[in-house]
């Protein structure tokens, strides 16, 4: 019997990924992470006050003002500012949050666990997919 994988479980059901401090320009690694995800079929919704779209998709200031349905906030932001995050994540019943490479907020990240959340911390999203996705292949082939 193999052993469950949540963070696969986790990218093989989420649509929708609302990303947190997403930056216009394409050489910043949110950019470069938020295009292989919206390659990989996620839909992105860039939030960020100081840009007005990135990726073909409106930008929002907050998540408070993101009309849709998100299924995963993904932080591209210093880890002082996750704990405002997290409250807004909480407040709209957000069911998981990651926090990218070097966004470590223990704080955040137990007060988003206690409300629920499935919670990823210092890892990166294009990372995991990519592991994931060979673990798929694995799966499908063995």
């Amino acid at each position: 019997m193999k052993q469950s994988d949540p963070i696969y479980e986790l990218l093989s059901r989420i649509k929708t990924i609302a990303v947190v401090g997403l930056s216009g320009s394409p050489l910043r690694p949110s950019h470069g992470v938020s295009a292989y995800m919206q390659l990989h079929g996620y839909r992105i919704v860039p939030v960020n006050p100081l840009i007005t779209e990135a990726l073909g998709e409106n930008s929002y200031p907050s998540l408070l003002d993101v009309p849709d349905k998100i299924d995963l906030v993904d932080v591209f932001r210093r880890p002082e500012f996750v704990d405002e995050i997290v409250e807004q994540a909480i407040r709209l019943k957000i069911p998981a949050i990651w926090m990218q490479e070097d966004v470590i907020n223990e704080r955040a990240a137990e007060k988003a666990r206690k409300a629920g959340m499935f919670v990823v911390m210092d890892r990166c999203v294009l990372k995991e997919h990519r592991a994931s996705s060979g673990k798929a292949l694995l799966l499908l082939s063995g």
